[in-house]
């Protein structure tokens, strides 16, 4: 199974490309895809959805596993981060595949095992659960990645227990 982890942001968004065989998992590919600060929000919006576009066709991912917004106190960003949330949604779904949505809370605890864990700890889980030589960078290429993990572990233990009944 091949599923596309996504941290959403205007100037960043991250993304982390995980294939799973089994219980193993194993990055194929991760990174951002990055907007100029000086360019109207439209077109912004507009290479966050070709960046998508193009990794979608590269990679096939059967699954979108994107990152729901944090709340932060400034308006303003969490306006932007909505945007650019929008805009992973519609490439994902125009691209007929099923989105999936998980909370910061939930990445953490799905990653970490505890939902107040800070960055570093879920970077270096992340490094360890993928077997990487080192913690992925930049910050937000490691979140997504993180995404894309936590929707492995709960479709896997959904397979569990469909199993079970």
């Amino acid at each position: 199974m091949l599923v596309l982890g996504i941290d959403p942001g205007t100037a960043t968004t991250g993304f982390g490309v995980v294939k799973a065989e089994g219980s193993r998992m194993q990055a194929v590919d991760y990174g951002i895809i990055s907007t100029p600060a000086n360019m109207d929000m439209p077109d912004r919006l507009c290479l966050i959805h070709e960046g998508l576009v193009k990794i979608i066709a590269q990679y096939q991912p059967q699954m979108v596993a994107v990152e729901q917004i944090f709340y932060h106190r400034n308006a303003k960003t969490v306006i932007t981060v909505a945007q650019s949330r929008g805009v992973v949604l519609y490439t994902a779904a125009s691209e007929g595949i099923q989105v999936y949505e998980y909370t910061p809370l939930q990445v953490k605890q799905s990653v970490v095992g505890y939902g107040q864990a800070e960055k570093r700890q879920v970077q270096m889980m992340v490094q360890r659960i993928l077997s990487l030589k080192e913690v992925p960078k930049p910050d937000d290429a490691a979140d997504a990645l993180a995404v894309a993990i936590c929707h492995l572990h709960g479709h896997r233990l959904e397979q569990i227990y469909r199993s079970e009944l």
